[in-house]
C-alpha cells in the first residue's frame, strides 16, 4: 500500500516533481547554498526554501541520522523513559576497569556541563565524588562567565586532613566557570543535631546554607553502602555501626548523605539531623540534579536514585545504562 507522501508526490505534475527533485539534490547530495541554486536556475532564493520544505513533507528528502561509534542516542533514550528523567548521558569507556569508567565519566560530565551551563546558573557541588573530581578536572576554562556562582552544598567529609578536597572542588568549578565561590567551612557529619543547629547559626556558614534554596543546577555523585576506596582511604565519615544500621533499615544509597532504600524512598535515621548539609526538600526543589555515577558497585544505588527522583539528569557508562534497561 503506497504511503501518504508517495501518493501526494504522484499527483504533482511531472515538471514540478522534476524541478523538486534537481533543487533537493543540488542542495543535499552537491552541498550548493540556496543563493546559488536559485542563481543557476534563475529562481527565487524563498522559492528554492519552499521546494526544499515541500521535499521533505513529500518524502523526497528523508533525514535519518547515524550514530557513529561509541554514541549510544538509542540506550540513552530507553533509560531517560525508562525512569522518567529529563536527559541522560552514556558514556564509552576503554575498558572495564574503575579507572576506565572514571575516565569515560569525567569527560563526558565535563562536556555536559561544558554544553548546558548559563551565565546565569547557580550550581552547587557536593563535596566528596570521584566522579565530580574527575569531571571538574576534565573541564577546560571559559573565556566567558558559565556561571553566577559555585556553592558547596555539603561540609568536608572525611578525616580534617582531605576535607580540603571539598574546597578543591568547589574552587576550581568557580575558577573555570567564572563563578563566585561559596564554601562550607565546617565537617559534612558532625556529633549532634544541636551542635549542627549552632553551626547554621554562624553568619557565614548561615548564608550559605541560604543559598542552598536558590540553586539552579545540583552535581552529585551517587554512593552506594560500600564506600568508594577514595572515601575508604580518607576515612569514612559514616562509622561502621551506622552503615549496619542503615542496611537493616533498607538503604542502598545515598545523595548528598542522604540515605535511600531500593526504590528511592528516604531512609529516616539520626544521621540526618547531623549532616551539615542541603535538606532534603531542597535538594528535591533544586531544577537540575546531575547524578555522574556509574560501575558495578553502585547499579542498585544509581536505580533507586533514579526511581526516586534524586537526580533529574543521568550521566553514566553503558554497563550501567543496560543494567538500568534490564532491571525489574
Amino acid at each position: 500500500m503506497p504511503s501518504e507522501s508517495s501518493a501526494a508526490s504522484s499527483r504533482l505534475p511531472a515538471d514540478r516533481l522534476g524541478l523538486l527533485t534537481k533543487i533537493a539534490r543540488m542542495y543535499h547530495e552537491q552541498g550548493l547554498r540556496q543563493p546559488e541554486i536559485a542563481e543557476r536556475l534563475n529562481i527565487s532564493q524563498s522559492r528554492v526554501s519552499r521546494f526544499l520544505k515541500e521535499a521533505v513533507n513529500l518524502g523526497v528528502v528523508r533525514t535519518i541520522v547515524v550514530p557513529p561509534p561509541g554514541v549510544h542516542p538509542d540506550l540513552e533514550d530507553r533509560v531517560r523513559d525508562r525512569y522518567g528523567l529529563s536527559d541522560v548521558v552514556v558514556a564509552d569507556q576503554l575498558g572495564d576497569d574503575d579507572n576506565a569508567i572514571l575516565r569515560a565519566l569525567g569527560g563526558a560530565g565535563a562536556a555536559y556541563l561544558e554544553t548546558s551551563l548559563t551565565g546565569q546558573d547557580r550550581i552547587g557541588i557536593s563535596s566528596w565524588s570521584s566522579t565530580l573530581l574527575a569531571t571538574v578536572d576534565a573541564m577546560m576554562p571559559r573565556t566567558v562567565r558559565s556561571a553566577e556562582s559555585v556553592v558547596q552544598v555539603i561540609g568536608g567529609v572525611g578525616n580534617p586532613t582531605v576535607q580540603v578536597q571539598a574546597t578543591h572542588l568547589t574552587d576550581r568549578l568557580a575558577r573555570i566557570t567564572g563563578a563566585s565561590p561559596r564554601f562550607v567551612a565546617a565537617p559534612g557529619v558532625v556529633a549532634s543535631a544541636e551542635l549542627r543547629q549552632a553551626l547554621l547559626q554562624d553568619e557565614y556558614i548561615g548564608q550559605v546554607a541560604a543559598a542552598w534554596s536558590t540553586l539552579t543546577v545540583l552535581l552529585v555523585g551517587i554512593g552506594s553502602l560500600q564506600p568508594s576506596p577514595l572515601l575508604k582511604d580518607s576515612g569514612n565519615v559514616v562509622s561502621q555501626g551506622e552503615m549496619e544500621l542503615l542496611r537493616t533499615s533498607g538503604a542502598v544509597g545515598d545523595v548528598c548523605l542522604r540515605f535511600f532504600d531500593a526504590h528511592g524512598a528516604l531512609v529516616e535515621s539520626s544521621l540526618n539531623d547531623r549532616v551539615l548539609g542541603i535538606s532534603v526538600d531542597d535538594l528535591r526543589q533544586v531544577p537540575r540534579k546531575v547524578g555522574i555515577a556509574g560501575g558495578t558497585r553502585k547499579h542498585e544505588a544509581i536505580r533507586a536514585a533514579a526511581e526516586g527522583g534524586w537526580v533529574d539528569v543521568l550521566i553514566t557508562d553503558v554497563a550501567t545504562a543496560e543494567y538500568l534497561v534490564r532491571a525489574d
